[in-house]
């Protein structure tokens, strides 16, 4: 039996987006192991999107709350707002009570992915305000750590991530992740696929 690992995340301009593809990358690169990107829904209205200039969603689908049950490990990637995750994705974790009731989420894996605006805006609080999310769900809390070895002390170059997870920048929004900034997403999403098997292998 396959080990399934769900990336979940909401992404405005596709920073996100684009970490979690690569997520998905290193994920699918460990063997047994199926990945599927999930979106969550959006909550803004068209009309607030388009003077936010946020661009299309992609097609990649909408998850519903029930859904995540089927996951044997998941991975929630979202962009910061003042440090904190973004509305839309919390609103989601607020549509989960169902789950919780029954904690039919406890015990299995997650990892989590952000984007920040800059520097100071978030790339460790955004993660460590999210594990309360996983607490109260039992899910089990799985950090890289410094397992991406030289790339977590780069000091020559902006780099998003931290021992939580894969971050990036956004800035203004013009700014793409890094080649890093990419490869620490790959690492993350093979060391946490990794992980997700050896549980879901010992259960």
């Amino acid at each position: 039996m396959a080990t399934k690992v769900y990336i979940v995340y909401y992404s405005m301009y596709g920073h996100v987006e684009k970490l979690a593809e690569e997520i998905k990358k290193g994920a699918a690169s460990v063997e047994g192991v199926e990945v599927k990107l999930w979106q969550v829904p959006e909550t803004l209205p068209e009309e607030v999107l388009g003077k936010m200039s946020a661009p299309p969603k992609s097609d990649v689908p909408i998850i519903t709350p029930n859904e995540l049950a089927e996951a044997d490990g998941l991975l929630f990637g979202f962009p910061t707002r003042f440090g904190m995750m973004a509305a839309q994705f919390k609103a989601f974790l607020d549509a989960t009570g169902g789950l919780w009731r029954t904690q039919q989420l406890a015990g299995k894996p997650a990892g989590i992915f952000y984007s920040t605006g800059s520097q100071g805006g978030g790339q460790e609080t955004t993660p460590l305000t999210a594990i309360t999310q996983l607490v109260h769900h039992g899910l089990i809390f799985v950090p890289i750590g410094y397992t991406f070895g030289a790339g977590m002390f780069e000091m020559e170059q902006v780099k998003g991530g931290s021992p939580y997870g894969a971050g990036t920048f956004a800035g203004d929004g013009s700014r793409q992740p890094t080649e890093i900034e990419l490869e620490q997403a790959f690492h993350q999403g093979k060391y946490f696929a990794a992980i997700a098997k050896k549980l879901k292998g010992t259960a």
